[in-house]
Formats: structure tokens, C-alpha cells, sequence
């Protein structure tokens, strides 16, 4: 069964080989222990995944540095950036061989990084010799989104690591996806870092029913996040913290007069759960577990907290 899901991720992703791994973040971590060595250092985004929510996972076990470039709004890296950024060869410097990119990228908002983008930077950085490994957790999301497989968007990648719990909506595991060498190579790294599994046909089961059943209907996610978005943008003491919602990823902020404890508390006791960190804007996230039924009641209890909010503002 395991075997069979590998192949079946491979397929949709374009690659010769896959291997389940336990999440993303073992995923993402495996492709940079692959891809690089010991000292050297790797391009990412300053609002990337990989460098906020992974432990520095990079650094404490694969041992390299990690060279933060600026996200736009739209999850990308410029491609000027990425130019400059490559190091020289010079023995005072680390060498750069890795870059990832992130589709969709999370902390803006589920932006979707086009084809013809991906292309670009990929052909770019193969050509300073460096690899590519793009952190596909939501992928689908995005090949959803722009009406194209998902194999076009990891085409031109060295690896792509794809989750099965987020929209596909598995209870656990991601793919990690590539060459045949590399797949190889990975499972090395994968036992050493104590992801072998026994009996994990249960796993892989549900894995495979996610890539079969679960993707097309990601279209009702991505409707369901605007509506939420557009009922959002209606009630007095919201701002949306984005200009578009591309796929299933709503942020939203609170006027500055309103008190986020204190939404946060009115929320919870009314059964609605946001996201919130670091003093980021609020994140809602749509799944096949919430309908448009749904959407219209969230947008009710929310529409109530913050007219209380508004009130105690003014006393």
C-alpha cells in the first residue's frame, strides 16, 4: 500500500520516486539533508515555512545556513534578489546550493506561485548549479486555483514535498518527491532521522484515498474562503489583510480600537477558532469539514462579537 501511494505521488508530481515521511516538516528537512551538505547554505524566504515553523531544523541537523530573502505580498521571491544572492566561489564563503520556494505560501495568505514564476527562478538557479526543492504542502491548492496540473508547477523542481493532511484532509503523512538517485538518497536520511515505519499500510491507505478523492473538491474550500473573506470585509471593525483570496487561507486584522484578547475570548466562546501568532493578523482556514452553511454562521458569531466589541469601545 505504501508503495503503491508512492507511486501514485510521483505520478501527479512528475517525478521518478516518492517517499512517505510522517509531515511536512520531516519532508522539507530530509530534501535539504539530500540536497546539500554540511556547512553550505540555502536561499529561502523570510516568511517561508521552513524558516518560522521548522525548529531550525536546517541548522540544528542538516547544518547549513539559512539566507533569508524578502517575500512580496504575493509569496515570491524576486528574481534579482535570488541572482544576488548566490554566492560567489571564494573559500571565506559558504556555498549556496539549495533554494526553496513554497506554493501555496502560508503566511501570505495561500498565494499561489504561477508556472511561468516557478519556471523562471528554477531555470535561473539550475544555471548557477544549484537545486530547487519547493515545499508543496498545499500544492493542489494551487494547481486548484490556476486550472493546471499539479506536476506543471513541480516540474522544473529537484524535489517537491506534498501533505496529505491539510486539504486532502488524511489523518497524517506527506510525500516527498524526485529524481530516483535522490528518493534514494532520502530514505537514508529519513531512517537516520527515525521516520521508517512498520505496518504503515494504514497510513498510506488513507494517503491514497485523499490523492483520489480529495483534490478536485479543494474548489469548494477555495469558494467557502470567499465568502468568508467577502462577509469579513463587511462587518464594521474588520480589515482583510489581503488583497485577494486564491485559495483556502483567509487573514483578517481588527480596527485598531477593538482589543484582540478580548475578540480572541468572545471567539472561543462562540465556538469559532482563528488563528493567531506573533502579533500577526487573524487566520482562518476553510477544509472539507466546514460547508457554506457554516461559512454563514461563523460570519453571524463573528459579526456579534465584534458589535459588543465596538460598544464597550465607545463606553
Amino acid at each position: 500500500t505504501v508503495n503503491r501511494l508512492e507511486m501514485m505521488a510521483a505520478a501527479r508530481m512528475g517525478k521518478e520516486a516518492a517517499l512517505l515521511t510522517t509531515s511536512g516538516t520531516q519532508s522539507n528537512l530530509i530534501a535539504v539533508l539530500t540536497h546539500t551538505h554540511r556547512g553550505d547554505e540555502i536561499i529561502v524566504g523570510d516568511e517561508a515555512h521552513m524558516f518560522w515553523y521548522e525548529v531550525g531544523g536546517a541548522a540544528a541537523v542538516a547544518g547549513v545556513t539559512m539566507r533569508t530573502l524578502p517575500n512580496d505580498s504575493s509569496g515570491r521571491l524576486k528574481p534579482d534578489d535570488i541572482e544576488r544572492a548566490i554566492r560567489d566561489k571564494d573559500i571565506h564563503y559558504p556555498e549556496t546550493t539549495l533554494l526553496c520556494l513554497e506554493n501555496t505560501h502560508n503566511r501570505c495568505g495561500g498565494t499561489v506561485l504561477t508556472t511561468d514564476y516557478t519556471d523562471e527562478v528554477c531555470n535561473l538557479v539550475h544555471l548557477r548549479g544549484l537545486k530547487v526543492h519547493l515545499d508543496g504542502a498545499r500544492i493542489f491548492n494551487a494547481a486548484i486555483a490556476l486550472g493546471v496540473q499539479a506536476c506543471a508547477l513541480a516540474e522544473n523542481a529537484d524535489s517537491v514535498s506534498l501533505c496529505l493532511s491539510k486539504g486532502l484532509s488524511a489523518p497524517v503523512g506527506s510525500v516527498l518527491c524526485g529524481s530516483q538517485d535522490f528518493i534514494e538518497r532520502a530514505r537514508r536520511f529519513r531512517k537516520m532521522l527515525g521516520g521508517g515505519m512498520r505496518q504503515a499500510g494504514i497510513i498510506a491507505a488513507a494517503g491514497i484515498v485523499a490523492l483520489e478523492t480529495m483534490v478536485e473538491r479543494l474548489v469548494e474550500d477555495h469558494a467557502n474562503a470567499r465568502r468568508l473573506a467577502q462577509g469579513l470585509a463587511d462587518i464594521k471593525g474588520i480589515t482583510l489583510a489581503q488583497e485577494n483570496v486564491p485559495t483556502n487561507i483567509v487573514m483578517f486584522e481588527l480596527w485598531p480600537e477593538l482589543s484582540g484578547g478580548e475578540f480572541m475570548e468572545g471567539l472561543e466562546n462562540a465556538g469559532v477558532k482563528v488563528g493567531l501568532r506573533n502579533g500577526r493578523p487573524f487566520r482562518a482556514v476553510t477544509h472539507c469539514m466546514v460547508s457554506s452553511s457554516d461559512i454563514d454562521e461563523v460570519l453571524t458569531r463573528i459579526e456579534t462579537v465584534c458589535r459588543r466589541l465596538r460598544h464597550g469601545a465607545h463606553e
